[in-house]
């Protein structure tokens, strides 16, 4: 019996119309990370949904997109996706065709991400005063990265193309899974042996599984400690990770990479050309401007005729010397009258007569204060005369008993109003409380009482 053979095509829409009548897979639901998330031209987005041990591709087309869905999904999100599954018959595999996706968190990576994020953010490792800058003029670039892939390609072919004086060193290693941040960070310390003026590390695009080993933390140190330049160059425009944000300068793609690690030389050159003529045009004017003020100089009157300046100058020369002249002629005249005038003068014929001037007041002022010093020797006597002789100073009782008696006069009249001459006669002093009791009004019963004698004090109560 001859067994039925049946063509790709029919497999496929034989499995197709099998899945299409399962009820579960019409209308289902289905939890997982969203990852690989593209919009295409046509407005269809493509991504794929996975969870720890499988994965499942997945479509929304535009028009479902445009109606249902609220936001974009980004790569890292917990999602849940409703649709239905079907087969794609062209390529014999099924997938998930989804009208709306639901955000529920983001996944494991993303969040590891940003708590790393934080961290280091918050020890400086993005500090802008740690960043050094990028040479503008490059001798040696190393670069490290996959040997073989575009990333590599797209770096070497730009430097060349714009800075082919530029020596390039690759230094292998691998930039996806497990082992390639071990070998990375191998590779940036390998590179510090070689005398580079900049290192750029990165890979080409990819999921963000993929591009792990670029946010693995001692990637990330590495790079900090990197005593050359570092551009990172991790995946496309839109990818971040944590490299991007230590390094001292990121590149959105390794082709931007090579664009920021190097000038462009024919740039260079034009402008080395356009300064050149700028030069030469500053020397040619210059050159111009001096020719014209030479010329100017050399068509004044004064170097046409340069006696005329010696005639000035002489001039001024003979005004000053008869100023001079005068000067010294107008000094000597006054100092020769001034001369005449002190020989002719009496004293300088006679000068015993102010001697003797001088001498007869100095002698009129010896007399004054000789009889000043008499009526006031004389004075002092007469009143030193007097209190000798005066009845006071002879007699000082005089003085001391009218006091005395005034003294003993109020003496005896505090006496008399003495309290203790009072108890001196039999009398007592009642106290209480230390205030004295003047009246039966002032104690109560229970009250303690002092009685003072001239003798003692004496306590007692009432009652």
């Amino acid at each position: 019996m001859e067994e039925k053979t049946f063509t790709v095509s029919e497999i496929n829409a034989y499995i197709g119309k099998k899945l299409k009548l399962d009820s579960k897979l019409k209308n289902i639901c289905i939890k997982g990370e969203i990852s690989n998330y593209k919009t295409y031209p046509s407005g269809h987005s493509y991504f794929t949904l996975k969870d720890e041990k499988s994965q499942i591709p997945g479509v929304m087309f535009k028009g479902m997109r445009d109606r249902f869905q609220k936001f974009v999904p980004e790569n890292g999100m917990n999602v849940i996706v409703k649709g239905k599954i079907e087969v794609y018959a062209r390529d014999g595999k099924y997938q998930l065709y989804a009208t709306r996706i639901y955000e529920d968190g983001l996944g494991d990576l993303h969040i590891a991400f940003e708590q790393l994020k934080k961290r280091l953010e918050k020890e400086g490792l993005f500090k802008e005063d740690h960043k050094k800058a990028i040479p503008k003029y490059p001798e040696r670039i190393g670069v490290v990265t996959a040997r073989t892939g575009a990333a590599v390609r797209d770096i070497i072919t730009t430097i060349k193309r714009r800075y082919p004086i530029c020596k390039i060193l690759v230094f292998s290693t691998l930039v996806q899974g497990d082992q390639a941040a071990p070998l990375i960070v191998r590779q940036i310390k390998n590179a510090e042996n070689y005398d580079l003026d900049t290192l750029i590390v990165g890979r080409g695009g990819g999921s963000i599984e993929d591009l792990w080993p670029f946010n693995e933390e001692i990637v990330a140190r590495a790079i900090y400690d990197c005593r050359i330049p570092v551009i990172s160059a991790v995946g496309h425009q839109i990818d971040y990770t944590i490299a991007d944000y230590v390094a001292d300068k990121r590149a959105a793609t390794p082709t931007a990479a090579g664009e920021i690690a190097v000038p462009e030389l024919s740039a260079l050159k034009d402008n080395v050309n356009q300064l050149n003529s700028r030069a030469n045009n500053s020397i040619k004017d210059r050159i111009t401007l001096n020719r014209t003020r030479l010329n100017n100089i050399c068509g004044k009157n004064v170097m046409k005729n340069p006696e005329s300046i010696y005639e000035i100058k002489s001039m001024s020369l003979d005004n000053l010397i008869d100023k001079l002249s005068f000067s010294s002629k107008s000094i000597v005249n006054e100092n020769r009258n001034k001369l005449i005038r002190l020989e002719s003068s009496a004293i300088f014929r006679n000068p015993e007569s102010m001697h003797k001037f001088k001498r007869n007041r100095l002698d009129n002022i010896v007399n004054k204060l000789d009889f000043t010093a008499k009526n006031l020797i004389n004075e002092n006597k007469n009143r030193l005369f007097k209190i000798e002789n005066s009845h006071v100073l002879k007699n000082p009782e005089m003085i001391i008993k009218p006091k005395e008696d005034r003294y003993m006069k109020n003496y005896n009249k505090l006496e008399v109003l003495n309290p203790f001459k009072t108890l001196k006669r039999g009398y007592a002093i009642a106290k209480t409380k230390d205030k004295v009791i003047s009246s039966s009004k002032d104690v109560e019963v229970g009250d303690e009482v002092d009685i003072e004698f001239d003798d003692g004090t004496v306590n007692t109560k009432v009652i």
